[in-house]
């Protein structure tokens, strides 16, 4: 069991941020990564088409003989995890729970603000999380859709995306928020550009960095982590997997010589 692989799952990239975070966090262990490349974005998509998406992936990284699943994309943990928990014969977390957790102990105003996609976003996941850890906070979601997409073609540095952002995160300006939750685990690739709008004084909330402690501290508290030997990283893509390879080597800072395609 604690040689089996980690399985991650995303619509895209941006579960590669946790895939990162995880590599630091866990360097022992062996990893199995997925990408919907053919479907991205989740964001903009229904409830019942997002739930199909994800627990066919889930039962494809099941074959791989996974040991931990990572639900790494907000929309599809919205929408999907506990249909997941449900169909899986293994431990899945979903990366809502432990980002709304570590806003409520930041937060010193009791103002939580949530930036996501539209499916994140109208799900009112965050805000029902955030309030059952503590009725006090309110909690200002933000629906900023065009982050993915920017994100997905590379044109994350550019004036464009820039421009977005600065629209975008005037509404979070607005709303008096001391921390601010990066609800999609595409935006992490982004937090530099983010916190100079910001600035300083407000709590960045990465997602990437808290399923990662929470993954981690469950294993260990299961004594289901790999203690020998160094980890591996096989990559699934659903379409366009050498432009997939090249994008995921930019933010994994290294390079990946394959990465397989599978298709539904």
């Amino acid at each position: 069991m604690n040689n089996k692989p980690i399985g991650i799952f995303d619509s895209g990239l941006g579960g590669l941020t946790i895939l990162r975070a995880l590599q630091n966090d866990l360097p022992k262990e062996n990893f199995i990564y997925f990408g919907d490349s053919a479907r991205v974005p989740y964001g903009s998509k229904s409830k019942s088409t997002v739930l199909q998406y994800s627990l066919e992936i889930a039962k494809f990284l099941e074959t791989q003989n996974i040991k931990f699943l990572v639900v790494a994309c907000n929309t599809a943990s919205a929408f999907a995890l506990e249909a997941l928990k449900k169909e899986l014969s293994i431990p899945v977390f979903g990366v809502i729970e432990a980002g709304a957790y570590a806003a409520v102990t930041k937060t010193k105003n009791k103002k939580v603000a949530v930036i996501g996609t539209s499916g994140t976003v109208s799900s009112g996941s965050y805000k029902k999380v955030i309030n059952a850890f503590d009725k006090k906070v309110k909690v200002f979601e933000i629906a900023t859709p065009l982050f993915v997409p920017f994100i997905e073609e590379g044109w994350a540095d550019t004036r464009a995306a820039k421009l977005v952002a600065e629209e975008y995160l005037s509404a979070v300006k607005k709303s008096g928020s001391d921390t601010l939750i990066l609800g999609c685990t595409h935006y992490p690739i982004i937090k530099t550009l983010i916190k100079k709008i910001m600035g300083s004084k407000v709590n960045l909330i990465d997602s990437a960095e808290t399923i990662s402690k929470a993954t981690a501290g469950f294993l260990k508290s299961k004594d289901m982590l790999k203690t020998k030997g160094s980890g591996s990283v096989k990559i699934y893509a659903s379409d366009a997997p050498d432009l997939f390879a090249k994008k995921a080597g930019a933010i994994l800072k290294s390079k990946i010589k394959k990465v397989y395609l599978h298709k539904f």
